[in-house]
């Protein structure tokens, strides 16, 4: 099954690659399953120091798999069970990408839709190529985007959102840009690189700040601001009382390479 989603290990930058281009990688029920199954592979990997999220062939994601969607109408309760467990299933692996210890960087071409667009949202950080289109589109077609909109109003102004989802319209890679859907944008043939390099970059780093900060920065969110500036403070002091912090401190007053014990 995780096949569906192959990985490819370029040093401590792990590429997750969703291979399913026929269906432009829909989440059916089996892609799901796959990105679950490779995110609790990371999650417990520490030589993995960053995470890079693809599709493969002419698409990033185009949202559920409608076909499976309506073949679970055929059930006596006309899908209901099917599809709570189905949005249950969806939202667990979207929350795991936030939760993970490594950051995650959606590497999006093509179109990116509903919940291929939340997908992109969930992600840490987005490099696009040239032309991608993003929407949460299944407004058109009788579906508001109700769970998608939980990771797209967290990301982009309230109401860029909202005109999004009532009015189904796509946005271009220069708009998605504009309201920090995405980090950057270039063309189709260095976005691999691209990725690449930003993932490299942030792998360089202290692996044990970047974690500590990544969880600090989604848990102090939700937070008030005075309750945030306790907890990150609290997060701070204990960075700070690192061997390998306290290393990088005096190893910048020298102006030498910090010497890390990781």
């Amino acid at each position: 099954m995780t096949d569906l989603v192959e990985l490819e290990r370029r040093g401590v930058v792990a590429h997750l690659t969703m291979n399913s281009p026929g269906s432009l990688n829909a989440l059916s029920d089996a892609m799901l399953a796959a990105l679950k199954a490779r995110f609790e592979q990371l999650a417990g990997d520490a030589a993995v120091k960053a995470v890079v999220l693809k599709g493969a062939g002419k698409a990033f994601c185009a949202g559920h798999d409608l076909k499976e969607m309506q073949a679970g109408r055929a059930a006596p309760d006309k899908g209901a069970a099917y599809f709570a467990d189905l949005f249950a299933r969806c939202a667990e692996v979207m929350q795991m990408i936030p939760a993970l210890p490594q950051p995650v960087i959606a590497e999006v071409h093509g179109i990116a839709t509903a919940a291929g667009c939340q997908l992109v949202a969930s992600c840490d950080m987005a490099v696009a190529a040239e032309g991608t289109r993003f929407g949460v589109n299944g407004v058109n077609i009788g579906l508001f985007c109700s769970t998608p909109m939980v990771a797209l109003t967290r990301n982009v102004p309230r109401k860029v959102a909202f005109e999004m989802l009532t009015t189904g319209e796509f946005i271009d890679t220069v708009r998605a840009r504009e309201v920090g859907l995405v980090n950057r944008v270039v063309p189709h043939e260095a976005l691999d690189a691209e990725a690449a390099r930003l993932a490299e970059t942030v792998a360089a780093k202290l692996s044990a700040a970047v974690k500590i900060g990544k969880r600090a920065f989604y848990d102090q969110i939700t937070l008030d601001l005075a309750a945030a500036y306790e907890h990150t403070a609290a997060v701070m002091v204990e960075n700070m009382l690192w061997r390998d912090t306290a290393e990088g401190l005096q190893a910048f007053i020298e102006k030498r390479k910090p010497d890390w014990a990781e």
